[in-house]
C-alpha cells in the first residue's frame, strides 16, 4: 500500500483495503487481549496478601477477558467468504393454508427479534400477506457484520408440531415452512447480467407505507429470464429504490445459483452426496405438544424453552451448526 501506484488499479486497491481491515478486525482484538492478560499477570505478580481487595477487581477483569477470548473464539469459526456478510433471509409456508402461514409468520418474527438482538438492521424488501393469518411469503434484508456467517445454518425446513389456534376441535397439527438465507454481493464482484435478459414490471405496493406508496406503481418487479429467478421489492417510497434493491437482491441469487452449480459439478466429479434441502427433509423441529421441544437433526442440539427460541434465542443452534460445519471443513 505504500507504493506510489497502489491507487493506479483502484478495484484491486479497494479489495487490498478491505482485506487489511478484516485482517486488523481478526487479529488486533487477540493482540488486546494478550496484551491485558500480561498486565493482568503482572499485576497479580505485585499483590502480596491473598487477601487483598484488588484481587477481586483482578478476577473481576480475568473474567471480563475470558469472556472476550470466547467470543473471539467463535468469530474464527465464521472463516469463509462471505460470513462477514449481510444476509438477505426468505421465508415461504409449506402447504397447509393457515396454518402454514401462521408458523411462517412466527419463524419471521423469530428472526427479527434475533436481528434485533444483535443489533442488525433489517427491512422487509418484499411480503405477501396470508389471506386469514400469517404471511406466504416474505424477503427481509438483514444489515451487519456477519449477519449471513450466523444466519446461514437456518436455511431449510422448519417444521412446527402444535395444537392448532384455527381448530376448532383442537386437533394436533404439522406445519412446514421452508427458509433460504444468502449473503448480500458486495458491488466488487462482477457478474454478467444483460438489460435483454430482465423482464421489469411496477405495480403498487400491497403493505403499509402511506397513500403515496399504494396510489402509485412503486413496487417493482424483476424477472431473470435466462434462469427464471423472480424478486420483488416494494418497501421503498420511490420505484427507482426499489429496482436497485431488486436488483441487488437478483445480483445475490445468480451468484448463489452459479455457486451452486460449481459445487454439483464438484460433488459429481469427487463422487461426494450433496444433501439436498427438500420438503419434508427439515433441519429443525418445534414441538408444542405433547412436550416442549426444539431439536435440530443435523446436530442433535436441542432445548426445552421453545418460548425462549421462538423470541429469537438461536445461540445454541447457531453455534452447534458452525462447529459441526468446521469439523466437516476440517
Amino acid at each position: 500500500m505504500s507504493e506510489a501506484s497502489f491507487w493506479q488499479n483502484e478495484t484491486e486497491a479497494n479489495q487490498i483495503v478491505i482485506q487489511l481491515k478484516n485482517l486488523k478486525s481478526t487479529i488486533q482484538p487477540f493482540q488486546d487481549i494478550e496484551t491485558k492478560f500480561k498486565d493482568l499477570k503482572e499485576l497479580v505478580h505485585m499483590v502480596k496478601e491473598e487477601e487483598d481487595p484488588f484481587l477481586l477487581e483482578i478476577d473481576k477483569e480475568l473474567n471480563e477477558l475470558l469472556k472476550k477470548l470466547e467470543d473471539l473464539e467463535f468469530k474464527s469459526i465464521l472463516g469463509e467468504e462471505f460470513d462477514r456478510c449481510s444476509a438477505i433471509l426468505s421465508i415461504n409456508a409449506g402447504a397447509g393454508g393457515t396454518e402454514a402461514c401462521d408458523w411462517a409468520g412466527m419463524l419471521l418474527r423469530m428472526y427479527l427479534r434475533f436481528a434485533e438482538d444483535k443489533g442488525y438492521i433489517t427491512k422487509t424488501t418484499d411480503i405477501l400477506m396470508g389471506e386469514e393469518a400469517g404471511i406466504k411469503n416474505v424477503t427481509v434484508l438483514i444489515e451487519g457484520e456477519y449477519a449471513y456467517g450466523l444466519l446461514k445454518g437456518e436455511r431449510g425446513v422448519h417444521r412446527l408440531v402444535r395444537i392448532s389456534p384455527f381448530d376448532a376441535n383442537k386437533r394436533r397439527h404439522t406445519s412446514f415452512a421452508s427458509v433460504d438465507v444468502i449473503p448480500e454481493i458486495k458491488e466488487d464482484i462482477e457478474l454478467d447480467i444483460q438489460d435483454k435478459d430482465l423482464k421489469i414490471e411496477t405495480f403498487r405496493s400491497s403493505g403499509p407505507g402511506g397513500q403515496h406508496m399504494q396510489k402509485s406503481d412503486t413496487a417493482v418487479r424483476i424477472t431473470h429470464l435466462p434462469s427464471g429467478i423472480v424478486v420483488s421489492c416494494q418497501n421503498e417510497r420511490s420505484q427507482y429504490q426499489n429496482k436497485q434493491t431488486a436488483l441487488k437482491i437478483l445480483k445475490a441469487r445468480l451468484y448463489q445459483l452459479e455457486k451452486q452449480k460449481k459445487e454439483e459439478e464438484l460433488s459429481k466429479k469427487v463422487g461426494a452426496v450433496k444433501q439436498k434441502i427438500e420438503w419434508g427433509s427439515q433441519i429443525r423441529s418445534y414441538i408444542l405438544h405433547p412436550y416442549n421441544l426444539v431439536k435440530d437433526h443435523r446436530t442433535d442440539f436441542e432445548t426445552s424453552d421453545v418460548n425462549a427460541v421462538l423470541d429469537g434465542k438461536l445461540d445454541g443452534f447457531i453455534e452447534a451448526y458452525l462447529k459441526a460445519n468446521l469439523k466437516k471443513r476440517c
